[in-house]
């Protein structure tokens, strides 16, 4: 089957994660996968030509596409997230009109930004993915068929670390976006006080370290490096403890996926974590990790690991294991053919089956 997925950005996180890595299983299962990406990337401009040229830029790209769309005449067409960060939805109702099969796939809370649009898309869809619980909620009442896909890595992609000698300097880490740098505002405090405990270095990566320098972490050693593709993992491999620190009530954190979570996990790095949204269920009941709400709950999580490197072993272990069986590539890309086949049943739900046009009705 020929399959063409409608894709953020090459660099954008929701790409390189829920669309890129299923390609080549996919592929070698027989089916032709296409992917056209947002040009400049679908949050980004070109400072060349300005924010106004590069929004026609983008716009006059995805009427091309989804003119080769009708022409290929694609078994499923995926979009990821939506096509434009905005409220406008006419390339999704061009390309609900390009296939049989039309597939929302939702990594994230984007239903709070755009309502109206995002109901709108996900009516006219034949199915939806949602990448957690949270998300599949929302869906449900919209989509005749809503399944639940989580944030996956490939497991070949993350070796398992090596352990550091006994002797030396723990590394507690944390990876993101520039702009969720000042999440780590959470836990400053806790990172302050085990820091007067218990000497460790606190390894930033992000792409850009702007946000940096408004946390208060005096007494912390801190080492910022670049985010880069061809380093993240072996940056992830040297940590010995991850953070997923989220800001408690602000309604988007609970649609996160979890993705950091998982990445620590998949190299064997146990994690500490704010249990909100999906970071509760992948923590599992402390088997992979510690919860932490509070700052006194923060800090003993941080002693306690710290001070444990058998306990930091048995975690990270425990982690790999379930990343490997429930949040890799290689345990969930049957089930992303099947949803683009049409063929699974598995976890569907969503109202009475009743399909949804062009213009988003019944």
């Amino acid at each position: 089957m020929r399959f063409l997925f409608v894709a953020s950005g090459a660099a954008v996180p929701s790409t390189r994660f829920r669309v890129f890595p299923y390609l080549p299983l996919l592929r070698q299962a027989g089916h032709r996968c296409d992917v056209a990406c947002s040009f400049p990337q679908k949050y980004d401009y070109f400072p060349t030509i300005g924010w106004r040229a590069s929004q026609l830029l983008k716009r006059t790209t995805r009427h091309w596409h989804a003119m080769q769309a009708r022409l290929r005449h694609y078994d499923a067409i995926v979009i990821e997230r939506e096509v434009f960060d905005d409220d406008s939805w006419n390339i999704e109702a061009k390309l609900r009109r390009c296939t049989g099969r039309l597939v929302l796939d939702v990594d994230d809370g984007i239903h709070l930004l755009h309502p109206e649009k995002f109901a709108a898309v996900a009516r006219m869809c034949d199915a939806a993915i949602g990448g957690n619980r949270y998300l599949e909620e929302v869906l449900r009442p919209l989509c005749p068929e809503v399944h639940g896909i989580p944030t996956c890595v490939r497991l070949s992609d993350y070796p398992q670390r090596q352990l550091p000698p006994t002797t030396a300097k723990p590394t507690v880490g944390w990876i993101g976006t520039t702009h969720n740098v000042e999440f780590l505002a959470v836990c400053a405090a806790a990172l302050r006080h085990a820091a007067a405990e218990i000497p460790f270095r606190l390894l930033v990566i992000a792409p850009s370290p702007e946000h940096l320098a408004e946390l208060d972490l005096s007494g912390v050693e801190v080492d910022y490096r670049r985010w880069d593709p061809n380093t993240e993992v072996a940056l992830l491999q040297e940590m010995d403890i991850g953070l997923m620190p989220l800001p408690a009530g602000q309604p988007w954190m609970k649609y996160k996926c979890g993705l950091k979570l998982i990445q620590y996990l998949a190299v064997g790095t146990p994690g500490i974590a704010s249990p909100i949204g999906v970071n509760d269920e992948i923590l599992a009941g402390d088997a992979v990790g510690r919860r932490a709400t509070t700052e006194a709950e923060w800090r003993t999580a941080l002693v306690e690991l710290l001070s444990d490197a058998e306990k930091r072993q048995q975690l990270g272990r425990a982690g790999r294991e379930l990343v490997a069986a429930s949040y890799s590539i290689e345990a969930n890309w049957r089930r992303l053919e099947a949803i683009l086949c049409g063929r699974s049943s598995d976890g569907v739900s969503g109202p009475d089956g009743d399909h949804r046009d062009a213009a988003g009705q019944a």
